[in-house]
């Protein structure tokens, strides 16, 4: 890993260690987040090369690029803009693009890595992202549902996802 060059300390092209320790580290020592994350992760397993890129994209623009509304007002989850006060005030501005998050859209749309994003995914709330997700991934053809068990470091096929 390196750290941004002090002459943009503002936004980098690519992951850093600004962006890990202030974007992921915060996130993923939340259990809800951590779960979120996973469950793209095992979603992918046994999934075609299509749906394994559908749910990247729905993970780039969540987990890396996500907005969410609190209270009425706009809030960040995602590592990208968290760790990019440049971008933050981009996609925060009013001139940004912001549209409803909806998976079957969202896993269409370009993910750019070398600048802003053209348009920012918005979901009702970091619980409403999570089921979005969720019900997107049932559509997904793959073998039957799968759980990672942390204290096996083993992953379980699932009778019903209820398990």
């Amino acid at each position: 890993q390196y750290v941004r060059h002090s002459s943009d300390p503002f936004y980098t092209p690519e992951p850093d260690t600004c962006h890990e320790l202030l974007g992921h580290v915060p996130l993923l020592a939340e259990p809800s987040f951590a779960q979120f994350s996973q469950e793209i992760g095992l979603a992918s397993l046994g999934a075609s090369e299509e749906a394994v890129q559908k749910l990247a994209t729905c993970y780039f623009f969540t987990v890396e690029f996500g907005l969410c509304k609190q209270d009425g007002q706009l809030r960040v989850f995602g590592a990208g803009l968290l760790s990019s006060i440049s971008e933050l005030k981009h996609a925060l501005s009013g001139h940004a693009k912001v549209k409803p998050f909806d998976p079957k859209i969202t896993c269409k749309q370009e993910c750019l890595i070398t600048t802003f994003q053209d348009v920012y995914f918005v979901s009702e709330s970091f619980e409403d992202a999570k089921e979005k997700m969720r019900e997107f991934t049932k559509t997904i053809k793959r073998p039957p549902g799968v759980k990672y068990n942390p204290y096996t470091r083993s992953i379980q096929i699932l009778k019903d996802t209820k398990s």
